[in-house]
């Protein structure tokens, strides 16, 4: 297949990885990428051989030659340039969170049309571990699912040696804190790896932002939350357990896990040495542990492959690993989770 002209927009952190990615795989001809910060654009551009540089990301989109763009900058920019392209018949990869809210990636979905379009939440489903599980659960070995949980907590620590990036703990820049940061990862692979069968209906939530203790870890104008705690009421009585934090007064905590009337799964999301147990209901003998997979994950896949799969996706006529209506899944559980926490009571997600 004929590789797909891209254009990246944002060469920060994230940005650098999608180029790295890019010039990996045989199936992307990165033309262009913009950046507000022109220095970096242009050492990006020399250091990779990237023939066109942009300053304004809507410059980029102008651009005839592009067929399909990554947004990897703050949420709060990417709404307008994702509509733009769209009116500009260019495919569409954003990073996570895709939208603010909700209502922004519903006018998403509505704007794309026929085009492709996705989200980068994607990333932790492309190891093969993830695709082990999925089809282990597709199987329908564990029985009807009953509860779906996460813990993950990591402390806080002594002020870093750089200043924080402004955007990462602010409201009106990236749409929350942790939730948006990390929850999109956490709920895309709990809700991918089920299939995407889950229909979340009721949430209770509450939220917490930085201890004093650890405030010196983030930005002075930070006013997003550090740390949350969550239940999500799915149809068909399916419980999700969601705790998800950063800079907190504990020690490391990482559990993903997947219980059903004929057995259970012990997940591990991020490391590379993985060991995921099944946990088999045997009535003779009670729970039997057994290991589905057991070693080293290649991690490379969590950065190369979002912009891989949506060259292919391109190309192939489809919707990206995550499409923007399961990423809306996402952000849905996250509103109600930021909604929830301030009303202090329990939000229904409409259907």
């Amino acid at each position: 297949m004929e590789p797909v002209r891209i254009g990246i927009i944002g060469c920060g952190v994230i940005g650098s990885h999608h180029i790295d990615a890019a010039m990996k795989d045989d199936m992307v001809d990165l033309v262009a990428i913009a950046d507000l910060k022109e220095d970096l654009g242009q050492e990006k551009a020399k250091t990779n051989g990237i023939p066109k540089v942009y300053v304004e990301g809507l410059d980029l989109l102008e651009d005839d030659s592009i067929e399909g763009i990554v947004l990897a900058l703050p949420a709060c920019w990417r709404g307008v340039l994702a509509k733009r392209a769209f009116e500009r018949g260019i495919h569409v990869l954003t990073e996570k969170p895709v939208g603010m809210n909700g209502t922004e990636v519903r006018e998403l979905i509505e704007a794309r049309g026929d085009l492709i379009a996705g989200s980068c939440c994607s990333r932790y489903r492309f190891p093969a571990s993830a695709n082990a599980v999925t089809d282990f659960i597709a199987s329908g070995v564990l029985g009807d699912l009953r509860v779906i949980h996460c813990r993950a907590l990591r402390p806080g620590g002594p002020p870093p040696a750089k200043a924080p990036p402004i955007w990462r703990l602010r409201t009106d820049l990236n749409g929350g804190g942790i939730m948006s940061n990390w929850g999109c990862y956490d709920l895309d692979y709990l809700l991918g790896v089920t299939g995407w069968t889950l229909k979340p209906r009721v949430v209770f939530g509450q939220t917490w932002t930085v201890p004093p203790r650890f405030e010196a870890m983030v930005d002075p104008s930070s006013d997003a939350e550090t740390h949350l705690v969550a239940t999500i009421q799915c149809d068909n009585n399916i419980a999700i357990h969601y705790e998800r934090g950063e800079m907190v007064t504990a020690t490391p905590r990482l559990s993903w896990g997947i219980l059903g009337t004929d057995g259970s799964l012990d997940l591990e999301m991020v490391k590379a040495e993985k060991k995921i147990e099944f946990h088999k209901a045997v009535s003779s003998e009670g729970v039997v542990t057994e290991t589905l997979w057991e070693g080293t994950d290649e991690l490379d896949p969590v950065h190369d492959g979002p912009i891989g799969d949506f060259a292919r996706a391109i190309r192939e006529g489809q919707q990206p690993k995550t499409s923007l209506e399961q990423a809306l899944v996402v952000q849905e559980i996250t509103d109600a989770i930021y909604t929830s926490a301030k009303a202090g009571r329990s939000v229904e997600i409409p259907d």
